[in-house]
């Protein structure tokens, strides 16, 4: 069975996330876990109280699959939480990364930005220090994946979706059926 862990913090953009994760645990049976600092509650934007699995600080990193996190607007104060050896560690061992909307910006923070092509809200959400991965940044509305990390801007969960099971070796004929309806969706005015 897949490990996943999804890192959310207070006013967490719960709907970037939620269709990976709900895929995850319903329709592949993995093991979807949730992790926040302190292991504390956290309300999303939206106004979702969750109480998560685990603390961040207790993350194990060993038989894990994937690490999402989860974007929100705290990743742009001094209260975010320092993920850069955890996500360093994380991608040392090959577990699949992804981040979503400022959730990039840890990625970029670790390092974890510097090689592979990638992308986010915008190329100068990326501005900080450890980022040193211009050069590979691509401007598209969609998801990208490379070398064992994912990342989209917040407008593009339902790619992030898509790369994610990709990377875990899972999709198949019910991915690309649910993926050519929401493209035939967004193909037309409503």
């Amino acid at each position: 069975m897949k490990r996943a862990v999804t890192i959310i913090t207070e006013n967490f953009s719960d709907w970037e996330t939620a269709l990976i994760n709900s895929s995850l645990r319903v329709y592949y049976g993995c093991d979807v876990r949730f992790a926040a600092p302190g292991g504390k509650p956290v309300t999303s934007s939206g106004g979702l109280m969750v109480t998560p699995h685990l603390a961040l600080e207790d993350i194990q990193l060993d038989g894990l699959d994937l690490l999402i996190v989860c974007g929100g607007a705290i990743w742009r104060t001094a209260q975010a939480p320092d993920l850069d050896q955890l996500l360093a560690a994380a991608r040392e061992k090959g577990v699949v990364v992804a981040g979503i909307c400022d959730g990039t910006r840890p990625l970029a923070q670790a390092g974890l930005l510097n090689d592979p092509r990638h992308t986010s809200n915008a190329a100068d959400n990326l501005s900080l220090p450890g980022y040193a991965g211009e050069a590979r940044y691509q401007d598209v509305p969609h998801a990208i994946g490379d070398r064992g990390v994912i990342t989209a801007p917040g407008t593009a969960p339902v790619s992030f979706m898509a790369r994610i099971l990709a990377a875990l070796g899972m999709g198949g004929a019910d991915l690309d059926a649910y993926l050519a309806q929401h493209a035939a969706e967004h193909g037309k005015p409503a």
